[in-house]
């Protein structure tokens, strides 16, 4: 994950459509939106168990966090990232920039998805996943970056069976902006923008409700670009834009964000957004409150401090459907391209 990087105080610059935040670590969450995470990763190349060929014996395994190399083994031992571990009451949507994950989980579906693909995780009732970041790559370095949103459920679908879906980057909508050779890129992960309205989320999804007003945006711009953002749909919508990347700095609606800072906006107008010197790449997060009690701990989010104690009894009790796989951290071979095999055992991959 990044960490921010301040050079005045996000207090004294404002603006009157919004003002400028601290994101925290995780970034702080904004309207339905219970946080999000960047993951960054300098992997070196991968050794035969797909492993970092350089070895792990400097690292705290099973507990790998900010290490000084530039690159964490987070929860793995071989592979870095996150073996099987329950999710119940929301939504996981993973966006994954440079490198690849493969993903396991309780109801039998898997994948191996990168390099622009997004997985949206509807958890439901409860599902028990992997991710891990096998490292393809033998002869060379394993750049690696992906986000994690987690997005909150209402009562009415946290009990909702799991699904998840998957949204392969060469189906995704993207809107290019150039203005006097300078673009601005915006992939439509949820929402609408201009004239692309994005895939469609999984059916419990509070994305798949229209009053919902949920956008995921993630917009590139190069140095000098410009952009306005549309106005939400609703004064009940909430937008937050986090602003990353070396030496990022965007003019928004007249304030300076820096890297590691966010925009919260405050009125339901549209935005102006122009880019410094450097290239610089806004997450916008977008949506109605859902208007209910939030109870979070740990991987599970729910409404009522007594369903967080049944959500833990459950998982001890059944691992929410058991675990169908040899390992509590698969990997598929390292020739294996990019699917999805789904609970009813259909097989789906790019183009298809």
């Amino acid at each position: 994950m990044t960490s921010p990087q301040t050079s005045k105080s996000p207090a004294a610059n404002h603006s009157r459509a919004g003002r400028v935040v601290e994101l925290g670590h995780p970034w702080r969450g904004i309207g339905p939106f219970l946080f999000a995470v960047h993951h960054l990763d300098a992997y070196p190349a991968g050794n035969a168990e797909m492993g970092p060929a350089t070895g792990v014996d400097d690292r705290q395994l099973g507990s790998d966090f900010g290490h000084p190399s530039g690159w964490n083994m987070y929860h793995g031992t071989t592979i870095p990232g996150f073996p099987a571990h329950p999710h119940r009451g929301f939504e996981t949507i993973t966006v994954v920039r440079r490198g690849v994950v493969d993903h396991d989980d309780s109801t039998g579906a898997s994948a191996r998805y990168g390099n622009g693909d997004v997985q949206w995780v509807t958890a439901g009732k409860g599902v028990s996943h992997s991710e891990v970041f096998p490292l393809l790559n033998a002869d060379r370095d394993n750049p690696f970056e992906l986000y994690q949103i987690w997005l909150n459920l209402p009562a009415r679908d946290k009990t909702a069976d799991p699904e998840f879906t998957m949204q392969w980057h060469e189906d995704i909508p993207v809107v290019v902006h150039d203005e006097d050779g300078a673009k601005a890129t915006v992939r439509v992960i949820a929402g609408t923008f201009g004239p692309a309205t994005a895939l469609e989320p999984p059916k419990h999804s509070w994305a798949s409700d229209p009053a919902a007003d949920v956008v995921i945006w993630l917009i590139d711009l190069e140095p000098h670009a410009r952009v306005d953002l549309p106005a939400p749909a609703s004064t009940d919508t909430r937008r937050m834009l986090y602003v990353h990347g070396e030496g990022a700095r965007v003019e928004i609606d007249g304030a300076t964000v820096e890297s590691g800072l966010g925009f919260e906006q405050a009125r339901a107008s549209a935005l102006a957004l122009a880019n410094g010197d450097e290239p610089s790449t806004i997450l916008v997060l977008q949506g109605a409150e859902i208007g209910e009690p939030v109870v979070q701990y740990g991987p599970f989010v729910m409404n009522s401090a007594e369903e967080i104690d049944q959500a833990y009894s459950d998982y001890r009790r059944t691992r929410f459907g058991g675990w169908p796989w040899g390992s509590d951290a698969p990997v598929h071979p390292r020739t294996e391209g990019r699917f999805a095999r789904f609970p009813s055992g259909r097989v789906e991959r790019p183009g298809q």
